[in-house]
């Protein structure tokens, strides 16, 4: 079954005002996009390609954040964690759902809005925290949950996000993995078979995507375990 996700919001200068999960967001972030895409120096980018997609409010992050009101009681008082956390939005939504959420990011100025993104909304404040998943920077198998919103763009990532989910997920824990039908996605699926971990598809969306586009995006949620 495949269900369809309308996404009602308006694109201001420094904001996005978003009507879903049963209420208005408020989500500030940089005012001037298109310099904050132009700073990007040569060096950012050839070292680690750090460009500021998390800016954004992508088609996965919409459906998970769905998917997560929608299991307030499955997350409820365990320790979550974002990884990828962008804006905030989906921690917020967990975060209001009543689980106690890290927020984790690569980029110190993602989290600086994110932080102002929960004050704004008057939402309890997650943990937010600058990490590399290639470094965590936590307890092993600390979380309860995982989640993330179109965090496999890359081939390069599927092996560094793997290792960070092995490394996080509490041995009975699940992870969440949104996604919009990359290809790379596939080389993931692949990856956890190969290392007796089990996927399967829970959910299947059409979401309206915030920025002008003639059809809805596909999003599939995949839910992540250890084999037994």
């Amino acid at each position: 079954m495949c269900d369809h996700i309308a996404a009602h919001a308006v694109l201001e200068p420094g904001k996005i005002v978003l009507n879903l999960c049963g209420r208005e967001w408020t989500l500030l972030r940089p005012a001037d996009l298109e310099s904050l895409w132009a700073s990007i120096t040569d060096e950012a980018f050839t070292a680690d390609e750090r460009l500021p997609y998390w800016v954004e409010l992508w088609p996965a992050s919409l459906a998970l954040a769905v998917w997560l009101k929608g299991n307030k009681e499955r997350i409820a008082n365990r320790i979550c964690l974002d990884l990828g956390c962008g804006l905030g939005f989906t921690a917020l939504v967990g975060s209001l759902a009543g689980a106690r959420v890290i927020g984790m990011d690569y980029e110190p100025a993602a989290l600086a809005y994110a932080r102002k993104n929960a004050a704004r909304n008057a939402v309890p404040s997650p943990l937010w925290t600058v990490m590399d998943w290639r470094k965590p920077a936590l307890a092993p198998k600390s979380c309860a949950y995982i989640w993330g919103g179109d965090v496999m763009y890359e081939n390069r990532f599927v092996a560094p996000v793997f290792d960070f989910i092995a490394y996080a997920l509490a041995e009975n824990g699940v992870a969440w993995i949104a996604e919009p039908g990359r290809n790379t996605y596939e080389l993931f699926k692949n990856t956890l078979v190969s290392k007796g971990w089990k996927s399967r598809c829970i959910a299947a969306n059409t979401v309206d995507p915030l920025h002008v586009q003639i059809s809805p995006v596909s999003v599939r949620l995949w839910e992540l375990s250890r084999g037994v």
